[in-house]
């Protein structure tokens, strides 16, 4: 006890929190802020949240949509405001009415309603509150009550936008010449039921919780056990510009082998594998269940453009696939964390592991966990990391990439971090949570620090190296648009595989009675490969199935 108190004292001049007033911009989950807008030397903004903060369609009957307007230079609230408030979902308008609010802080609440007939969804939703005198046509909340909409809103999964026209503000009498408009968005989410049916006829439910727009196409793949599920998405690069994440779970019951406890994941958007950091395994939150979350941010969502190139931009869809990689065994170190001004304690656990075939020289995936008081996901944890060696000496530092909103965001309070470690030893690992949600709620902030012993590399699992000469590719293009039949690919890959010219990972030969067709999906497979869409573990799969199924034979 003694010596852990000691490294919390070591690391509290380390880092240092300061008052924070977040200018955190973009799509939130359940709350959101726009950027400010110079108003009479001030810069002022807008910020919506929800309560609850994650709301699943079918599980709430009302909700409370507060709209704040202030200033973030002091963080003040302006007074008497006129609003207009819009709810837009997937460009429809679903409400727009005027409201008024005396201390800035505007609650509505929303109570969903099903059912709309109109082609024009708005016609359906109705507005309650009483006019206030000064501010004609705005409704207002007497006493402790609040203004409300009723209509269909938050009955549907996706993205809504919260679109805000301050219309009057200090006095309700004095509008503006110019109305100052937001944008903000939150997320609203929406369980679907999928069941997959396994090699042996086995059926086991699957559960999508999307939080942008519904999933379609659900697809799984036996040869691999991955899980395929396509989505609308706008791929402009203006409107990528404008997203903070698109988050989508996959939950699975944890007795399917591929999907248990302790299995590593491998994701993909529109054939381009994304980031650890965008593909996280949440083994806590239910005893039976596995849950896998995309959160796929701005920075990932760029790349995957980049990679892609315009051809993605007007392709209107997201095409996600997760990939079940074999276990590891992993190292691990957990601590609590300390307020840095009392040193009492503060209701976080952190938790790190990595997997112990990592090693000195490498860069490792340390995966962080962050649970409150009663061991639960801490969602939307805000913080910062620092690597110390046994000489004192920091060796990597990360407290986000933003100087006025410090922290990386650890969106369902699981992250992981790739860190270079140059030798053997013992490290010290020193953690500072700014604290939660948008605005860094302080009462999970604090410091602490954990020990890890990092070993020297071990070998990697054998025979999992894939290796294609890149002239390979014309083949494929050539066997996908029909300029050579399925034989000639077949025998080709065969040839190619035996002289060992082409590697890839070892794999169980079928007997191959009676299949003698190639699937479609394998020769899209090869199309996508050819020009780029796919990487070369996504081909060497469909490569592994003809094997499996004995269609291609392999003669050693």
């Amino acid at each position: 006890m003694n010596n852990k108190f000691t490294f919390f004292i070591l690391i509290i001049t380390a880092f240092t929190i300061s008052t924070l007033t977040p200018n955190a911009f973009g799509h939130g989950l359940g709350g959101d802020m726009a950027p400010p807008i110079s108003f009479g030397g001030m810069n002022v903004t807008v910020m919506t949240q929800l309560n609850p903060a994650d709301i699943t369609v079918g599980e709430v009957t009302s909700a409370n949509m507060q709209v704040r307007f202030f200033d973030t230079i002091t963080d003040k609230n302006l007074d008497k405001v006129t609003y207009r408030v819009e709810v837009w979902r997937s460009g429809d308008l679903l409400a727009r009415n005027l409201f008024y609010d005396l201390d800035g802080t505007l609650d509505v609440e929303i109570k969903p309603e099903l059912g709309c007939k109109e082609m024009e969804l708005w016609k359906c939703t109705k507005y309650y509150g009483s006019e206030h005198a000064s501010a004609p046509e705005a409704l207002y909340a007497e006493g402790d009550g609040r203004t409300q909409i009723k209509g269909p809103i938050f009955d549907k999964g996706g993205l809504y936008n919260i679109r805000v026209d301050i219309e009057g503000a200090t006095s309700p009498k004095a509008l503006l010449a110019n109305r100052l408009s937001y944008d903000t968005f939150v997320s609203v989410a929406q369980d679907q039921d999928f069941f997959i049916k396994t090699a042996n006829a086995q059926e086991i439910p699957v559960v999508v919780k999307t939080y942008y727009d519904e999933v379609e196409n659900f697809k799984f793949d036996n040869s691999d056990n991955s899980i395929y599920f396509d989505m609308p998405f706008d791929w402009d690069p203006g409107y990528v510009d404008l997203v903070q994440v698109v988050h989508e779970e996959v939950r699975i019951p944890k007795s399917f082998t591929p999907y248990a406890e302790g299995k590593q994941f491998k994701g993909y958007v529109n054939g381009v594998e994304i980031d650890q950091r965008a593909l996280l395994n949440d083994p806590y939150s239910y005893d039976d269940t596995n849950i896998i979350h995309f959160l796929i941010t701005k920075n990932e969502l760029q790349k995957i453009n980049d990679s892609l190139g315009p051809k993605n931009y007007d392709s209107g869809i997201m095409k996600l696939k997760l990939v079940p990689q074999s276990g590891v065994s992993k190292s691990s170190t957990q601590f609590y964390l300390v307020d840095t001004k009392t040193n009492k304690q503060v209701p976080t656990t952190v938790s790190i592991a990595w997997d112990g075939s990592y090693g000195a020289g490498e860069e490792i995936p340390f995966e962080l966990t962050f649970f409150d008081e009663n061991r639960n996901l801490l969602k939307d944890v805000r913080y910062a990391y620092s690597l110390i060696d046994e000489n004192n000496k920091e060796i990597k530092r990360n407290s986000g990439t933003d100087p006025q909103n410090p922290g990386i965001v650890a969106f369902e309070g699981l992250d992981t971090q790739k860190i270079f470690v140059p030798s053997q030893g013992q490290y010290r690992i020193d953690i500072l949570v700014y604290g939660t949600g948008i605005m860094y709620d302080a009462k999970y902030a604090g410091i602490g620090s954990g020990i890890i012993e990092i070993g020297p590399s071990l070998p990697k699992t054998p025979g999992s190296s894939v290796s294609i000469p890149s002239w390979i590719k014309n083949n494929a293009g050539w066997w996908a648009d029909g300029s050579i039949d399925d034989n000639s690919f077949v025998q080709g890959i065969q040839y190619l595989i035996k002289e060992n010219i082409m590697k890839i990972p070892s794999t169980t030969q079928g007997t191959g009675i009676g299949a003698n067709v190639i699937p479609s999906w394998i020769k899209n497979n090869a199309g996508w490969w050819a020009d780029g869409s796919i990487d070369d573990n996504s081909f060497v799969q469909g490569i592994q199935y003809l094997i499996k199924e004995g269609i291609m034979k392999i003669q050693k």
